[in-house]
């Protein structure tokens, strides 16, 4: 269960990241840009239209609203602009993961570098 709401929370943060990109391009309609500024506002506000404090329901209508706002918005998208924006967002994931293994490289690096120490002079 816990695998699968991790993927549902990626795709969300990557189509938001997409519709970040879509955005900031000059070709689509300003109308849509601002109803994403009005999700992300209502994503970040402590109003809701349900009262977080009702067990349950309180927070369950940040996790339907926002996920179905940003797929609407996404889905309204000129073909161009969403396949540009998405190209954009898959750009940017390549360079995390590059950023990911070069960080895991010198870790790894300083870690051998420790290991080299430790036996070096407490030998």
């Amino acid at each position: 269960m816990f695998r699968r709401l991790r993927k549902w929370a990626g795709i969300i943060r990557r189509d938001g990241l997409t519709l970040w990109y879509a955005c900031r391009d000059p070709r689509t309609p300003f109308w849509q840009k601002g109803m994403a500024v009005a999700l992300a506002i209502y994503a970040f506000s402590p109003i809701d239209l349900i009262p977080d404090f009702i067990p349950v329901v309180g927070l369950v209508d940040d996790a339907i609203i926002v996920p179905a706002g940003i797929m609407l918005l996404l889905r309204l998208l000129p073909k161009e602009v969403r396949l540009a924006s998405q190209q954009r967002t898959d750009r940017q994931y390549q360079k995390k993961k590059r950023a990911g293994l070069w960080l895991a490289v010198v870790l790894l690096a300083w870690l051998a570098v420790i290991v080299w120490l430790i036996r070096h002079y407490a030998g």
